[in-house]
């Protein structure tokens, strides 16, 4: 057999093997599931009824309606989606190993820019384990070298509003605060 005839018989196979999977790969393009997927997915799922526990989703509502207004409140937000792990210098798939799976309570972002305003994380009981106390170190730190400020807040349920627009406020730099929402703080 020539080199040809052995290309053409090849490239026969290879269309003979493509035209098999396509009731494959049309069915699970139906469905928005790609083929690949299909095959290594054996892991079952059903929906959360909340998103929220329900001390983040009654803080979620008092902070809506204190700043509701003037920022977006994005709750339960990963690390990854706020913070950068490509730093120059550092290995990129184990930082971002070290944030995957972690995530703060709420995010408040500016209605006019779209920028990060501040961090919220609300403490419960648990904050006084000692593997907490160093969790919480540990986020304090990467908000702190990544620049995003972050306010904590613990119980909740008792501190009153003045409290949180307070504490809020003083994690706001100079430039944020010039932008900020004045109004809130003044009435």
């Amino acid at each position: 057999m020539d080199l040809k005839t052995a290309l053409i018989v090849g490239g026969l196979a290879v269309v003979l093997f493509a035209l098999s999977k396509a009731p494959e790969i049309i069915a699970a393009r139906k469905d928005g599931t790609k083929p690949a997927e299909i095959k290594r997915s054996n892991h079952r799922y059903y929906s959360r009824k909340y998103l929220m526990t329900e001390q983040e989703n009654q803080f979620f509502h008092r902070l809506n309606v204190l700043v509701g207004r003037y920022w977006f409140i994005v709750p339960r937000v990963s690390l990854p989606a706020l913070l950068n792990h490509k730093v120059k210098g550092q290995n990129w798939s184990a930082s971002l190993r070290h944030i995957s799976g972690k995530y703060i309570s709420f995010v408040l972002i500016s209605k006019k820019s779209g920028e990060i305003i501040c961090a919220i994380e609300l403490d419960d009981r648990s904050r006084k384990s000692e593997a907490r106390i160093e969790h919480n170190a540990e986020i304090d730190r990467l908000f702190f070298t990544a620049g995003i400020p972050l306010v904590r807040f613990g119980n909740v349920d008792k501190i009153k509003d003045r409290e949180v627009l307070d504490g809020i406020r003083g994690t706001l730099t100079g430039e944020q605060e010039e932008l900020s929402i004045r109004k809130v703080w003044d009435k």
